[in-house]
């Protein structure tokens, strides 16, 4: 029978105690609910003696709920004032935890992990975007983490899973779509944090699928790029900066006097791999 997880003092004693608040400079925002970070902890599957990468534990919420779940858990944290209070974690979870201090964005994740990992974080809104777009993108696929579940503010989360025809689909969509499967697992309210951000949040959780032979990801995300940065123009306009993209249009059969968010992600494919 697995041991039961070590008591640990309740978060908001260890908040107090360390004279911590959450920096609006770094996008934090806490959560002291166990049972919510407990059904977020849960979202990847079994964690048991999973390696999983997280970043910005802040005090550590949702650290000890991974770790509650069996997870063997690297937290990458550039908030010095927060160290001691994962210390604390650390020792009451012998061989489980790793501190990393620093930036996350300047850090070769597959590197410090050294094996396949889940990915589980309560991303800062800060830098949560372009860390998303960091690990969904790139040639090199099946990546080496196996799954994505992160908290974004609700509006980017409705624009990782959006639909053609919708105003929130767009670049994201596609890049998180076109060889990964995206879903908003759990929405959670503002009231849930300390102190309660301005915007609602939400879970998105990614897995990823085969990558669509014989297309560069980078000529899909030019492609993207062009169209989506020029959303409200025709694709014969947005598109006409892209060598050869007007011709695959056409020989496609995809009218040009459309628009990009009425492209399909295997319409983009298919122009990428045109293009490739």
């Amino acid at each position: 029978m697995a041991e039961p997880p070590p008591k640990l003092p309740a978060l908001r004693d260890v908040v107090a105690r360390h004279g911590l608040s959450a920096s609006k400079a770094l996008g934090q925002n806490f959560l002291f609910d166990e049972q919510l970070l407990d059904r977020i902890a849960a979202i990847p599957g079994d964690l048991e003696d999973r390696a999983v990468l997280e970043i910005g534990p802040g005090p550590g919420g949702l650290t000890r709920a991974l770790l509650r779940a069996g997870a063997r858990v690297t937290a990458i944290e550039m908030d010095r004032r927060c160290l001691p209070a994962l210390a604390e974690i650390e020792a009451a979870f012998p061989g489980k935890l790793r501190v990393v201090e620093g930036d996350a964005m300047k850090r070769d994740h597959d590197a410090l992990m050294g094996e396949p990992y889940a990915v589980v974080a309560n991303l800062p809104y800060n830098v949560g975007t372009a860390l998303f777009t960091r690990w969904l993108s790139g040639e090199a696929w099946p990546p080496r983490w196996t799954s994505l579940t992160l908290m974004f503010q609700q509006e980017v989360a409705q624009r990782v899973v959006a639909k053609p025809g919708t105003s929130a689909y767009g670049r994201l969509a596609v890049l998180s779509q076109w060889r990964s499967a995206a879903s908003l697992a759990m929405k959670v309210h503002r009231s849930a944090f300390t102190p309660p951000p301005k915007v609602m949040s939400a879970i998105v959780h990614v897995e990823p699928e085969p990558m669509p032979a014989g297309v560069s990801a980078r000529v899909l995300e030019r492609v993207t790029e062009a169209a989506f940065g020029q959303r409200r123009k025709m694709l014969r306009q947005s598109l006409k900066g892209v060598p050869g993209a007007l011709d695959t249009l056409e020989a496609l059969g995809i009218d040009p006097q459309r628009r990009a968010e009425t492209l399909s992600v295997d319409e983009f494919v298919a122009v990428a791999r045109a293009l490739s």
